[in-house]
């Protein structure tokens, strides 16, 4: 008989500049994140149950870009990208520039199990949202105002966009939350979730809802994303990170060597998580942090700032 795979979780909070901000509390927040997913995993759940419960207190959880703190548009408001998906038959639920929900995963997941449809923008998926039974609430937090503020007051008049510009060195800057696992059937799931960058057009929509671009589940594996969006959409980030695991490859193997080849195209922030089939995990990242933690049946928990 085959030995069941060991199961495994990584989750991380996002690529970017965290010298602004409580460390202390920012890997508490992970390790929690990532707790919660292994029990999950551990009373033998689907990896999918894993990752959507380390996302969800990842989005809760004001420091970081996803759900109630996420980064504000040009117009002071909180548009939200998540996505979800399962290795077993690519199954993928995704929604885009949701505004007004509180754990935009959740409703990710909605569209998963409840639509034969893969991805929900704007008033179509925040209607869906409402109609599933999620509601209305407002995760914009007073530091994220104060932050649009600042930003704008400092902005040169004559920007053409009101987009936020690639090289951020704000303190508040960090980016999507996201979290890979490995259950003991030996099934993949990936989630994750994003408020995208600060000053972004309205409608503007990142990597994170988006197979294979920031989040990607197969039967070899599964891997997330963060950084900038723009740069993972163009890629096909987390797709080649998973052809890669297919293909035989360790998954740290298979972040670093993604995250070399993204490098030598473009210039700008990347951060990669990912599981394999043996329950080992890749962690890469070429900005000054990622917090980020990792457990497993064979690993005790750990929370890091940098990999």
């Amino acid at each position: 008989m085959q030995a069941h795979p060991p199961y495994a979780i990584v989750v991380h909070g996002g690529a970017g500049i965290w010298s602004g901000q409580p460390e202390a509390e920012v890997l508490d927040g992970v390790r929690r994140a990532a707790a919660a997913g292994l029990t999950r995993l551990a009373d033998g759940e689907p990896a999918l149950e894993a990752v959507i419960a380390a996302v969800c207190l990842l989005e809760d959880n004001p420091l970081f870009n996803a759900g109630t703190g996420a980064a504000l548009n040009s117009e002071g408001e909180a548009e939200l990208d998540a996505g979800v998906m399962v290795g077993e038959g690519l199954r993928s639920g995704n929604v885009a520039a949701l505004r007004r929900v509180r754990n935009p995963v959740l409703v990710a997941r909605r569209v998963l199990e409840a639509t034969p449809h893969v991805l929900l923008a704007g008033d179509g998926a925040l209607r869906f949202a409402r109609a599933q039974g999620f509601e209305d609430y407002d995760p914009v937090t007073p530091e994220r105002r104060a932050d649009r503020q600042r930003r704008l007051a400092a902005r040169d008049p004559d920007e053409r966009l009101p987009a936020a510009a690639e090289a951020d060195t704000d303190t508040l800057t960090r980016g999507t939350v996201g979290a890979v696992a490995l259950d003991a059937r030996g099934g993949f799931a990936a989630a994750t979730s994003t408020g995208g960058l600060t000053l972004k057009l309205p409608g503007r929509v990142g990597d994170s809802p988006v197979p294979g671009a920031g989040n990607c589940a197969g039967s070899h594996g599964a891997a997330s994303a963060t950084g900038q969006g723009e740069l993972m959409l163009r890629f096909g980030t987390t797709r080649a990170v998973c052809e890669m695991l297919a293909g035989g490859h360790q998954a740290q193997a298979a972040v670093a060597t993604v995250l070399a080849r993204m490098g030598s195209v473009f210039k700008g922030d990347v951060g990669l998580i990912a599981v394999d089939r043996l329950g080992r995990m890749g962690i890469a990242h070429n900005t000054s942090a990622m917090p980020h933690a990792f457990a497993g049946a064979r690993l005790a928990l750990q929370a890091r700032m940098r990999g």
